[in-house]
């Protein structure tokens, strides 16, 4: 959640500076019996208590009011803006559809520009975010936030080399920005300049700027063959409290990576349980226990099969799914080395779609939600799709979406392309979960914290994969990692043949592939192949019990 509003706050509220807005719990009541000279000073004082409550993370009791505002003023800029800081990280969609009715309303406030803008860069939709982000700034130049947030959208639409010079123009803005002091080397490291954008992580960590999330970033940056005087400096950081448990979670990756690479496993996995633990991220496995039932219930071979036939039969698109840490971005970039193909990243447009449609609710709704998918609706949405790719390559005969979360959407691709090429990245289990648990993904992720609960979880995707191969025989491409380590090039040949396109050496030669890496993987992937990845798991067997046990048959021992 934002609890940002524009700085241009004053501009659009006529109430007194000097005011002071009630107190949550009395807000409703005074909202409903204090009558302001105007309506306009009355619903300004409605939108400042609907601030409070905001803050005080009463979103119930902010959004009433807002809502009470729109009844009284229709159309009231401010009041469309409060309700989009109130569904971000809770419904994007909603977030999106009321910044984009503050800016019809006034199209001239470079910060509703920016909150749309960020919203669409949230969704993966990267044109649309650009062009808001340039709106801000060409209607407030000198604003860091939009210079920062178009660099990052830059950087994720795999034109790193454009965000540079915009991390940098910030910089010059603002020297102690967070977002442009890290904006800048996380640009760089994307683009595989790892020791410049150490050299700027190290900047800002002597500069006291976003200290954990510095360290985190710049232990990633190189793998460790001696002890580095920043380990001491971090474990120093984390006896400081002030950096709250999202900075001790940043802390305890950063220390926990270093050991690891110091080889000094025991130590490493105690500040990987710490760090998850300080992210305390709870996940309700019965609920997706429930869910994987119902899509295994609801997307048959023949329901697939009768759908398909209304699809788009381009073979442009191709997915590479599995479990994060798989392989999938390993995979990625030796397809996207050949020049017909061009590798897009982690889209989340096929999300949308599944979610627009009804399949991210309860398990009762998806026998409902499948039923809207008329023959226009899926030739709607496949098209939709489809030009949604090709806005990042025009011309190129395959275009890779590796959203390893699409493994649970298999059944709607295989509806909406029923030509479309679809790899899934296989490794051993252990290995697998723990490369997850060792790293601080999303709250998306929250799986991945107890090592337990990312056992089973482990077992429900297993079991949604085996449906999906009875779904679609033959269509699925097994992609095991530790053979594509073994063996390359025979497994790169695979991987082409796979695709429909003739075998070019560029595939062997993946990390020299440029265009920016915006993974976990982004150090790997610019490395010829290594195998010290295989196994890995054995390290930590003392330590990882309750995972082995969670995982059981699935865990190659």
């Amino acid at each position: 959640m934002s609890n940002r509003l524009p700085p241009a706050w004053a501009k659009h509220l006529k109430t007194q500076s000097s005011a002071r807005a009630a107190p949550p719990k009395a807000a409703l009541t005074k909202a409903k019996t204090q009558a302001g000279p105007s309506r306009a000073q009355a619903d300004d004082m409605l939108l400042r208590q609907a601030l409070e409550f905001q803050k005080a993370d009463q979103l119930p009791e902010a959004e009433e009011l807002c809502l009470k505002v729109l009844a009284r003023t229709p159309n009231h800029p401010l009041a469309f803006y409060i309700l989009g800081t109130l569904g971000l990280g809770f419904d994007n969609e909603k977030a999106l559809r009321y910044f984009a009715r503050a800016v019809g309303e006034e199209p001239r406030n470079p910060y509703y520009h920016l909150s749309l803008g960020e919203t669409y860069l949230k969704l993966s939709e990267f044109t649309p975010a650009i062009r808001h982000f340039q709106q801000a700034l060409a209607l407030k130049p000198d604003m860091v936030e939009a210079l920062c947030a178009l660099g990052d959208a830059y950087k994720a639409f795999d034109k790193g080399e454009m965000a540079l010079p915009l991390f940098e123009k910030a910089l010059k803005i603002d020297r102690d920005h967070p977002a442009a002091r890290l904006g800048l080397p996380r640009a760089l490291a994307s683009l595989g300049r790892m020791d410049e954008a150490a050299a700027h992580f190290k900047e800002a960590i002597d500069r006291r700027i976003a200290v954990p999330a510095a360290y985190n970033a710049l232990v990633h940056t190189r793998k460790f063959t001696e002890e580095p005087p920043e380990l001491a400096a971090i474990l120093t950081e984390l006896r400081d409290l002030d950096h709250g448990s999202e900075g001790a979670a940043e802390l305890h990756s950063a220390a926990g990576k270093v050991l690891n690479d110091l080889r000094l496993y025991k130590e490493a996995m105690d500040h990987f349980k710490k760090g998850n633990q300080a992210r305390d991220q709870k996940f309700d496995l019965g609920i997706y226990r429930r869910w994987v039932d119902a899509m295994i219930e609801t997307f048959t071979p023949e329901l697939v099969a009768s759908l398909a036939a209304y699809g788009n039969p381009s073979e442009v698109p191709v997915f590479v799914v599995g479990m994060p840490r798989s392989g999938t971005t390993l995979t990625e970039q030796i397809c996207a080395s050949h020049p017909d193909v061009h590798g897009a990243g982690e889209l989340s447009k096929l999300r949308r779609i599944a979610n627009a449609i009804g399949l991210k609710g309860s398990e009762t709704d998806l026998g409902k939600s499948i039923a809207t998918i008329t023959p226009e609706l899926a030739k709607t949405l496949a098209a939709e799709h489809l030009a949604y790719l090709r806005e990042r390559a025009p011309d190129a005969l395959r275009i890779v979406d590796k959203m390893p979360h699409n493994f649970e959407l298999i059944g709607l691709i295989g509806i909406l392309f029923p030509n479309a090429r679809i790899i899934h990245c296989r490794r051993d289990a252990i290995d697998n979960c723990i490369s997850c648990f060792v790293l601080q993904f999303s709250g998306a992720h929250s799986y991945t914290g107890d090592l337990q609960t990312l056992g089973l979880y482990y077992r429900e995707y297993d079991r949604l994969m085996r449906h999906w191969s009875k779904v679609l025989p033959g269509r699925i491409f097994e992609n095991q990692y530790e053979t594509l380590i073994e063996d390359q090039e025979e497994q790169s040949r695979r991987l082409i043949d796979y695709l429909g396109l003739p075998w070019d050496d560029a595939c062997l030669r993946f990390f020299d592939r440029d265009g920016s890496v915006n993974t976990f993987s982004r150090w790997q992937v610019r490395q010829p192949i290594y195998k010290s990845s295989v196994k890995r798991w054995k390290n930590y067997e003392s330590e990882i019990q309750p995972l082995i046990e969670a995982l059981g048959d699935l865990a190659e021992i």
